[in-house]
């Protein structure tokens, strides 16, 4: 069992969250694939694997995974990743390569400080952020 997978297990157990088989699935999916995975290639891999498969459960199984902070929904890409780190956090902050499509997640967990300071000054509380940076990588340059 892999680690991310584990630590849902353990996090269902002690959460008293049912572990279902597509949940399962999707979680394995999208922590074993390099690239961020749209809805519809999800359920793609997964009628291999459950023939009957509805995208209203992979929808049900992406939004308890995400509502969980086990994976995260690149807005931009309209795709979901596995997150990277090791903590549970309200944001993230992603590097995105337009040539090759590689995403990395940045270990701050935290607002950059200019939009934190920006943010407290006009008293506005963020729940819930994620940031986006398109470029190209050092390999595709």
């Amino acid at each position: 069992m892999k680690n991310i997978e584990k630590k849902a297990f353990e996090f269902c157990i002690a959460n008293k969250e049912r572990l279902t088989l597509p949940r399962q699935l999707v979680l394995k999916i999208i922590a074993r694939n390099k690239k961020p995975l749209k809805a519809y290639d999800l359920i793609d891999k997964l009628r291999s694997r459950l023939v009957n498969i509805k995208p209203p459960t992979v929808y049900r199984a992406l939004d308890f995974w995400q509502k969980h902070n086990f994976i995260h929904r690149i807005e931009s890409l309209n795709a979901f990743c596995i997150c990277s780190e090791d903590k549970l956090h309200k944001g993230a902050q992603f590097i995105i390569c337009n040539s090759c499509g590689e995403v990395v997640e940045s270990d701050s967990c935290n607002l950059p400080k200019i939009i934190d300071e920006f943010l407290k000054k006009n008293t506005f509380k963020p729940l819930k952020w994620n940031i986006e940076i398109n470029g190209i990588c050092q390999n595709c340059s």
